[in-house]
């Protein structure tokens, strides 16, 4: 039948385990220490002395419950056999958090398919540096999806070399989808008329327009690098239903002028940080307090905020300068729990995943968020600049960029085991999407349909030729990372896990040859009788949750809360996700 189904052995399997995991209990050991024990009883029965069956039996349980309390403890320690508890949540293989070997197979990462452009900036008040995209899905009104966008438009007013000084007024707008891919502007009016920029010139907006904030005085600067989300929060007041973050640069004070950060106040200025603004109904913005709510950041980025339903908490990320004083941009992080007091100092970033460490880059928009089917797990896009590349002769700027992928499970500690570009600037025959700033991901995903997601991207930024052009892309659901075997085949093991649920489904896809084959082992590695591979025909076919069965069925909840390991075997197929369910 197995170790599985035999109680004698279970010390045996329990030392095992702990020893090829931990190294720090020998399988010698406990093989004396099970002798020593035994004959030490059987010795004290022999000689005689007043000891009864009740008193050896309770010895033996005694040593016995000490062994498996010490292997418990080690359990917990680093390397140990503690199983991950995952529930019946959604579990993705966009790290290696689950994965205790590979072989014969790959992690590979996907890039979005290219839909071609959903959304043209070409409004007077949007234009050429138009960006700071934010996209989200606010409900089904009427049984109809209705989606969200928000950007800040920016026209751009001279030529390069008048650099920096060609940008115009920034505003910002917003969009509105029922399918994410046409998008039309709602006709506001809230703002019409004359207003000055933040350089001190004058600009006029005229009717009808999509504006929802143009800021004044003081708060001028919050035009730029507004970035909205819906809140989620179960606490949260009506009339804050919608929360933003947005650049500072008014000064602390009514009087103070408009701070210019140098090398002296690195790595951030006095009087730069970031505001927070509320909305009831993501239209009528307001501030919700006039003070700063972080002021240890530097602000010409995307910054992002958003509640974490699976933490309790307001995360924000924001771009500072690298902590070894090299000028490198980089991202931190901080937590909130009433959106206003945030947590300082700010948290950098620490990057995993490379062997030999992840090398320094530029890491400018960080569009971080919680992925809405499994939101304890984090994805980020991230804006990558990389510097001394001129490709469009007389750009003032040497620099191009691309979209970078990453994910963590605590928000602070990412996986970047995929250095690779995730969105490339393309073919571009106009060579429009060749400068720095282009390929800046949208925050936000879209489940536009049923198995698909919906990824967007800025291109045709900075230039006077053309307009900025919103990009859209499609991944299928979950569809980030995939577990890959080639047609030679391979398979990978998990960790010890311990789940919730009555069947195991995956999101797979093969090819009309490909398989993939599931064996469910004791968290020593032995197969269970009834789940072993020889059990599980093979599974072909392409489908987003995808029931495993074996000979007697699917019915795995006899297993449920005890440690298992699942171990994979597949051929030209790819694996996305897992999920255990009822």
């Amino acid at each position: 039948m197995g170790n599985y189904h035999r109680p004698g052995n279970f010390l045996a399997r329990s030392v095992k385990s702990a020893s090829r995991t931990s190294g720090n209990i020998e399988e010698h050991e406990f093989s004396v220490f099970r002798k020593t024990t035994m004959t030490q009883a059987c010795e004290d029965d022999m000689k005689g002395i007043e000891m009864t069956k009740t008193q050896s039996f309770a010895r033996l349980l005694t040593f016995t419950v000490m062994f498996v309390a010490i292997t418990v403890a080690r359990a917990d320690e680093p390397g140990g056999t503690k199983p991950i508890d995952i529930g019946s949540r959604l579990e993705l293989f966009v790290d290696q958090y689950l994965i205790d070997s590979l072989q014969g197979v790959t992690r590979e990462l996907h890039s979005p398919e290219r839909k071609g452009a959903v959304f043209t900036f070409d409004r007077p008040w949007e234009g050429g540096a138009t960006g700071c995209v934010t996209v989200f899905d606010d409900g089904i009104p009427g049984g109809v999806p209705y989606y969200r966008m928000y950007y800040v438009g920016t026209p751009m007013r001279g030529e390069y070399k008048d650099f920096p000084d060609i940008f115009g007024s920034a505003v910002v707008c917003c969009a509105e989808s029922r399918d994410g891919i046409e998008w039309t502007r709602p006709k506001l009016d809230l703002f019409v008329g004359e207003f000055t920029d933040r350089y001190g010139k004058k600009f006029t907006l005229p009717a009808p327009n999509n504006v929802v904030w143009v800021g004044q005085g003081r708060f001028v600067s919050t035009n730029d690098n507004f970035v909205p989300f819906k809140d989620t929060n179960p606490a949260c007041k009506p009339e804050a239903r919608y929360k933003a973050i947005s650049r500072y640069l008014g000064g602390d004070t009514p009087s103070d002028p408009r701070p210019k950060p140098d090398d002296t106040n690195y790595p951030w200025a006095p009087g730069v940080g970031l505001v927070a603004f509320q909305s009831p109904d993501g239209i009528h913005w307001s501030l919700m307090q006039e003070e700063r709510i972080i002021k240890k950041t530097e602000t010409d980025a995307q910054n992002v905020a958003f509640w974490d339903s699976v933490r309790g908490q307001y995360v924000c990320y924001n771009r500072v300068w690298s902590k070894d004083g090299a000028h490198w941009r980089s991202i931190a992080t901080l937590t909130s729990k009433d959106f206003l007091h945030w947590s300082d100092p700010p948290v950098w970033l620490e990057y995993s995943g490379v062997p030999g460490g992840v090398p320094q880059e530029h890491l400018y928009d960080d569009a971080i968020l919680p992925y809405f089917r499994a939101p304890h797990i984090y994805l980020g896009f991230i804006l990558r600049l990389v510097g001394g590349r001129e490709w469009v002769k007389g750009f003032p700027e040497d620099q191009v960029s691309d979209a970078v992928f990453m994910s963590s499970r605590d928000g602070v500690h990412f996986d970047r085991s995929f250095m690779e570009g995730w969105i490339r600037p393309g073919k571009d025959p106009e060579r429009q999407s060749w400068i720095h700033g282009n390929t800046s991901p949208a925050w936000g995903l879209l489940q536009t349909v049923p198995d698909e997601l919906s990824v967007y991207w800025v291109d045709h930024f900075k230039r006077l030729e053309c307009m900025p052009q919103l990009q859209r892309g499609t991944l299928r659901l979950d569809g980030f990372v995939s577990v890959h075997a080639k047609y030679a085949g391979g398979e990978f093991t998990t960790k010890p896990l311990t789940f919730k649920g009555r069947e195991l489904t995956m999101n797979i896809s093969t090819s009309a040859v490909g398989s993939v084959r599931v064996e469910l082992q004791d968290d020593a590695g032995t197969a269970i009788p009834g789940f072993a591979l020889a059990d599980c025909p093979p599974i072909y076919g392409d489908a987003i949750e995808e029931v495993v069965k074996w000979k007697a069925g699917s019915d795995v909840s006899a297993l449920a809360g005890k440690p298992v390991r699942l171990r994979f075997v597949m051929t030209d197929a790819d694996l996305y996700s897992i999920r255990f369910r009822d």
